[in-house]
């Protein structure tokens, strides 16, 4: 996880400068529970008017499932391998382009350094862009603009971390999935209610706990948001706590060690990549 340390640099460092201190003088840092809240899928979000995109899309990460190359790229994020940076083409209709919507502070998936872009899906757009013949254009957007800007045919394709979910098919058509997630809880080091828990529904339990009064921090229009607020069609009966939202995750985590929100729920995967980064500045 070293190689996401730089994307968090600059928050991280304003958390370690304003982060309080425990009651034996220790310095709080985050800590992620090591328990997965939800079992989700993630897909990409094709324009419901490209058919063949979708088809053709569907037969690339059957291709990059079975020949490795999936593993390989996610290798590069999760072991020891190096991300590649993914330049984006500038948006000009006379091309024959691939427009790709994104959010790019949702690391290890979609992040920036500079002017590249880097991430899992990032790689995935580039090599999907080349079996298409096509020159990719990166689009970055806030997360709930995603698959609505591919709705109105702004962008050909979402590829943002998306959990396939019924509302989310009314602005898009998934493809296949590639990949398994799940949501995790991120609190302060000195804090000890979840040391006991064992299942998902040990934190549920704990969770239901909360107050009104009591705020959680999630990145807007994630996965996260829908479980502290309730969902039918996620199938969540939501929490007594408040839910706040924010561009990022790391901002979350960021006011959750300022001391303004309790705990934040995000994605594992970026909820390790950020506690990992802004814990290495504590």
């Amino acid at each position: 996880m070293k190689k996401f340390l730089s994307v968090f640099l600059t928050a991280a460092l304003a958390v370690s400068m304003l982060a309080g201190c425990g009651s034996k003088g220790e310095t709080v840092t985050a800590k992620v529970i090591d328990i997965d809240l939800t079992n989700e899928e993630y897909a990409f979000g094709v324009d419901k008017n490209q058919p063949e995109l979708l088809e053709k899309t569907n037969e690339f990460i059957a291709k990059i499932k079975s020949d490795g190359t999936l593993d390989e790229i996610c290798k590069k994020y999760f072991s020891d391998g190096e991300p590649e940076a993914v330049k984006s083409a500038t948006l000009d209709t006379s091309k024959d382009q691939l427009v790709v919507a994104t959010n790019a502070a949702f690391e290890p998936f979609e992040y920036t350094k500079g002017d590249d872009y880097y991430g899992i899906d990032m790689e995935i757009a580039q090599l999907l862009a080349d079996e298409l013949g096509k020159e990719l254009v990166i689009q970055n957007m806030d997360f709930d603009a995603v698959c609505l800007s591919v709705s109105q045919q702004k962008c050909d394709i979402a590829m943002a971390g998306l959990t396939i979910n019924e509302e989310r098919e009314g602005y898009v058509t998934f493809t296949d999935s590639y990949y398994s997630a799940s949501q995790r809880l991120i609190v302060p080091s000195n804090v000890t209610t979840f040391d006991d828990c064992k299942t998902a529904d040990d934190v549920a339990a704990k969770l239901a706990e909360t107050k009104s009064s009591d705020q959680i921090g999630v990145q807007q229009g994630t996965t996260g948001q829908y479980y502290i607020e309730g969902s039918e069609d996620w199938g969540f009966p939501g929490l007594p706590a408040k839910c706040v939202t924010y561009k990022s995750g790391s901002l979350a985590v960021q006011d959750m060690l300022n001391g303004n929100i309790q705990y934040v729920i995000i994605d594992a995967a970026p909820a390790a990549a950020i506690t990992t980064a802004i814990n290495a500045v504590q």
